[in-house]
């Protein structure tokens, strides 16, 4: 679980980083880190005190330090180990010694060990061992695992496999190395994959590559990550010229590749280093963390123990935070509702009745406050106020948003096209772990299928206030904001 919300982390930096030849390793003597994990603020703390430039930073990581970081190629990636003893650093030589060095001073009891099958290494393996979902593979420095889903063709023990290591594993862990047949290299905003077994690429993908004059090499396809569409024009063209060096050195190593000298390293474009903190390690990182942001004693020892230690760490600070605004992404991580999850609509009636108006799974959620919630409808009958008829395939998908006074709900047939949209006006919108609750407050505005906007049942909220049930001002309330939502709509 990260210690922000996110799996990344980054820090600050300037237009004029990138340079002609930036492609190139070890050209800077302080290298781009990103970081992912618990230890994120941390460690972006650590990192951005002079030793390092950290990119890539989660919005959280952003608002947290209240800096503008770069979206750059990283040289290095610092990772939280799923166990969350320690981290993994993975990157260039030259970056992977020098993140290294930095991490071993924070504690006494930091330990570090470099990884003899590193991210992205490529070996002739054999296999000397088939298990029901893969196979153990020899690489002459290890032993790895490759699952039959990753690799080509049939496989048996003695078999001689081109793999290159997906997911290295730490020392500490007792787990071997996830292998592929399939190789890529990382360039950091671009990854290329080698020729249709490795995934390919996309034409729109490749068109982007072609906008920079950089051509990826032949039998290579690019693929784009997530943070290509914030960078700018020379920080794509660096990390595909740094995806293009890799992805050469790893073409001409599997050139001058003998099967017959297997098990060997063919090509290691990557360097793997883990870091494992020890309890005084892990008090100095609360330490640093405690200096940008609320911090209890033993985050991170508490947070190394299990997940749900973790999601407990986070919801105690943030109760503890002193903005004075509701912790909506704390409570829900630890008590829910989660993607998945299936809770109920809790329609309070002004008169005192509840009725539960279905139930339905959670497609998407926001720790800033929304859940959104799919239904399937079962026929008969009609839509309220939309007058359309209930069939089956239907669907309703509601967006709720913690505190908000109304929440909208589109309705879609079986082939995807929308049959209306009713949005219903309430008290403020309350998400518990298995439930949405509110009040009714009558007056409901709907959007039919032809873009027509009604506003309805406004009747029945000026009963409401003459029997008592609805207060002056709540109604008055009620009627602004089905007002607004009319204008929007």
């Amino acid at each position: 679980m990260s210690d922000d919300g996110d799996r990344t982390a980054d820090t600050d930096g300037t237009d004029d980083a990138v340079e002609a030849g930036e492609g190139a390793e070890g050209e800077r003597d302080a290298p781009r880190v990103q970081v992912r994990g618990i230890y994120t603020t941390a460690l972006t703390h650590l990192f951005g005190a002079g030793a390092s430039e950290v990119v890539l930073a989660s919005e959280p990581i952003r608002d947290r330090f209240d800096a503008g970081f770069g979206v750059r190629p990283p040289d290095a990636t610092v990772s939280t180990t799923d166990d969350r003893q320690g981290v993994g650093v993975v990157g260039g030589p030259d970056a992977v010694a020098a993140v290294r060095e930095r991490l071993d001073g924070v504690g006494v009891d930091t330990l570090s060990w470099t990884d003899p099958m590193p991210a992205g290494a490529v070996f002739e393996g054999v296999v000397t061992d088939t298990l029901g979902g893969g196979a153990v593979v020899d690489l002459g420095e290890g032993e790895g695992y490759i699952p039959y889903d990753d690799a080509e063709g049939y496989v048996e023990d003695g078999d001689v496999l081109r793999v290159q290591v997906r997911a290295p594993a730490p020392p500490w862990g007792g787990n071997r190395p996830s292998l592929s047949t399939a190789l890529i290299v990382d360039g950091g905003l671009v990854e290329l994959r080698r020729g249709s077994g490795g995934g390919g690429g996309n034409s729109e993908a490749a068109r982007m590559a072609s906008l920079l004059s950089v051509d990826p090499p032949e039998g290579w396809a690019p693929r784009w990550t997530r943070w290509a569409e914030d960078a700018d024009v020379d920080a794509l063209r660096a990390s595909l010229e740094r995806a293009n060096e890799r992805a050469d050195a790893v073409t001409r190593a599997l050139a001058d590749a003998d099967p017959d000298t297997a098990p060997a390293r063919l090509a290691a474009p990557l360097d793997t280093a883990w870091v494992w903190f020890g309890r005084e390690s892990r008090f100095a990182l609360d330490d640093l963390r405690r200096e940008v942001t609320t911090t209890m004693p033993g985050h991170h020892r508490t947070k190394a123990a299990t997940e749900a230690a973790s999601a407990a760490v986070d919801f105690a600070e943030a109760v503890c935070e002193p903005s004075g605004a509701f912790p909506f992404a704390a409570v829900t991580r630890q008590f829910g509702p989660g993607e998945g999850d299936r809770i109920a609509i809790e329609h309070g009636k002004p008169e005192g009745r509840l009725i539960t108006l279905g139930r339905g799974e959670v497609t998407d959620y926001d720790p800033d406050g929304a859940v959104r919630v799919e239904r399937e409808m079962s026929p008969g009958g009609t839509y309220d106020a939309l007058g359309v008829e209930r069939r089956p395939g239907d669907v309703a998908r509601t967006k709720f948003v913690e505190g908000r006074w109304w929440y909208a709900t589109v309705y879609s047939g079986g082939e995807g096209e929308t049959r209306g949209t009713y949005v219903n006006v309430c008290t403020p919108l309350e998400v518990f772990p298995r439930s949405v609750r509110y009040v009714d407050l009558h007056v409901d505005v709907v959007k039919h299928a032809d873009g027509r906007v009604e506003r309805v049942d406004d009747d029945e909220l000026d009963a409401a206030v003459e029997a008592g049930n609805v207060p002056g001002p709540l109604a008055e309330r009620a009627r602004d904001v089905a007002g607004r939502i009319e204008d929007a709509l």
